[in-house]
């Protein structure tokens, strides 16, 4: 339910804040008024297309934020909890911002949204029905779902749409594995030579590096015997080698440490340069035992190197990226071996979908046929209340393609005058009669007793288009019905549907500051006779037409 709508530098609107209240809210006004205005905002909060050009001249930005109450329903809580909103107190506030260079903004509870979401949840929420609406009835699609409203059977074709998906999705991807399956074959045998190749050369992680490493002292064996053999000699191997004059030290130290024992740190130091200096010279001793030239292993070494970089040219940059690429081909070729068995898994899957489909698909139209038959009835029922006694309504039926809507495809048929075969809608329904039969399909849904949505807010945009008199307080009974079990909002030029408003609102233009600009008030009931008059009379409200707005009102205040 709609509790308060804000709207704010859009189209005309400067800025009007209204409330609602259960029941009937009826908007009335002088043609051009604004009052279709209003409504557009409100469709913006149920996620409709937004356009800059709405946005007031002069202004940077438009913004129209409402106060609802949703229902306590499963289907509100799966829209909200994924986006993480929490509802305040039973209060959702749902804000869009329009700004001019065309971008917008969307925010629920404050928190940033997606335009879908606003969608999904004002689905949820309430349904805007307009003359652009009464048009879109002669659309299949839209009369098919308006059956599946009526029905109410909603977790089948929400099985029936989830297994089509699945069934689609299994036969487009044996479609692809089809398609490529011979490009594949081509390919299996150069994928089979790279991954021999690759295996062939036993390639290690960081064996290149060492390798290399080991090229290097090969390449060096000479210069590094010499080095070694040097420095072996002035640590360890001559008379006068840096072990030999350390010892010397130690011994005239440890004399002067047992007269001085403030020397006995440094006597302990240079005792470890002593061993450090012996220790090196055995490891010296120990490289240079290893130090041997040794052509051939050159020649391998180089070999290999030269191995490593080829594979190196064609497969990868490094050792890692070749490996990389081997278990990549390989996967490839398992790929392709697969092949035929994962062909075969999903010829079974997609059968076992195509018949689960079936299967529900054909549950689906049997009770789509049991709620034709249903809908046909009360909307013929709806129909005589509306002045339109002798009217013969259908659901034809017709099979279609498989689709997420099952296999149906259905077609509204209407015979207004007797003896004439009933026709689709669009060849036989005037502008007044197409109103009517809009309202009367609206009616059928909303009080649908196969729906549990909870109290949502139905909004009309000149559902009495076209009709009038006793075709109008028809419509307004039943709109009164209709806000029973929900809050309805209309925009109205009849007086005769008027008067069944729970609540009143006028619209009007007004020049302010030399700028036209929409205001919107609530009336009593003193004003809502005058307003009342007013559409009776025209824009000389008589005292006449007083006297009738006050009988008008005293009759539907009685029903």
């Amino acid at each position: 339910m709609l509790w308060e709508l804000v709207v704010e530098n859009y189209a005309v609107i400067d800025r009007i804040r209204v409330s609602f209240h259960p029941g009937l809210n009826l908007l009335t006004g002088e043609t051009g008024s604004g009052k279709s205005i209003v409504v557009d905002a409100l469709a913006l909060l149920f996620g409709g297309r937004a356009s800059p050009e709405m946005v007031r001249t002069g202004a940077d930005r438009a913004r129209i934020s409402g106060i609802f109450e949703p229902p306590d329903t499963a289907a509100v809580r799966s829209i909200l909890a994924p986006a993480g909103v929490e509802t305040s107190e039973g209060e959702l506030l749902i804000e869009r911002e329009i700004y001019a260079n065309g971008k917008s903004r969307a925010f629920v509870c404050n928190r940033p949204v997606t335009v879908s979401l606003l969608r999904d949840l004002g689905e949820t929420l309430g349904d805007i029905h307009g003359q652009h609406d009464q048009q879109s009835l002669y659309s299949p699609a839209a009369q098919l779902a308006l059956l599946d409203e009526f029905g109410g059977y909603g977790k089948l074709a929400a099985d029936v749409a989830g297994l089509f998906r699945q069934w689609r999705h299994v036969a487009t991807e044996l479609e692809e594995l089809d398609r490529t399956e011979q490009e594949k074959l081509r390919l299996a045998d150069l994928w089979s030579f790279q991954k021999r190749e690759i295996e062939g050369a036993e390639l290690r992680a960081g064996e290149d590096a060492e390798l290399e490493q080991e090229r290097l002292v090969l390449k060096n064996i000479h210069r590094l015997q010499e080095a070694a053999t040097a420095a072996y000699t002035a640590l360890y191997d001559s008379p006068e080698s840096a072990e030999s004059q350390l010892r010397a030290a130690l011994r005239k130290l440890e004399e002067l440490a047992r007269i001085d024992g403030s020397l006995l740190e440094a006597v302990e130091n240079l005792r470890t340069a002593a061993i450090v200096t012996e220790e090196t010279a055995h490891t010296l001793r120990g490289y240079l035992s290893k130090l041997e030239s040794d052509p051939a292993r050159l020649d391998q070494i180089e070999a290999r190197l030269a191995a490593i970089e080829k594979l190196k040219r064609k497969y990868g940059r490094t050792i890692e990226e070749i490996l990389r690429y081997r278990d990549e081909v390989a996967a490839q070729l398992s790929s392709v071996e697969m092949a035929a068995e994962r062909r075969q898994s999903l010829r079974a899957e997609r059968e076992r979908l195509a018949a689960a489909f079936q299967e529900a698909a054909a549950a689906l139209s049997r009770l789509r046929r049991e709620a034709a038959h249903k809908l046909a009835q009360r909307v013929e029922t709806e129909l005589r209340a509306l002045a339109m006694e002798n009217t013969v309504f259908r659901v034809e039926f017709a099979s279609a393609p498989w689709s997420a809507t099952g296999v149906d495809t259905v077609q509204f048929l209407v015979s207004p005058n007797p003896g004439e075969e009933p026709k689709p809608l669009e060849k036989i329904a005037s502008g007044g009669e197409i109103s009517r039969i809009a309202l009367a399909l609206k009616t059928c849904a909303a009080v649908s007793p196969s729906i549990d949505r909870g109290q949502r807010t139905l909004v009309f945009d000149e559902i009495d288009a076209g009709i009038g008199g006793r075709a109008g307080e028809a419509v307004g009974r039943r709109l009164k019905r209709i806000a029973a079990h929900n809050q309805v909002l209309c925009v109205t030029h009849l007086p005769q549907v008027a008067a069944f408003a729970d609540h009143h609102y006028i619209v009007e233009k007004r020049v302010i500051r030399g700028r036209t600009t929409a205001a919107i008030e609530e009336l009593d009931a003193a004003s809502r006779t005058h307003e009342i008059g007013r559409m009776l009379s025209g824009a000389q409200v008589t005292p006449e037409a007083l006297k009738h707005a006050e009988q008008l009102l005293r009759l539907c205040a009685a029903e």
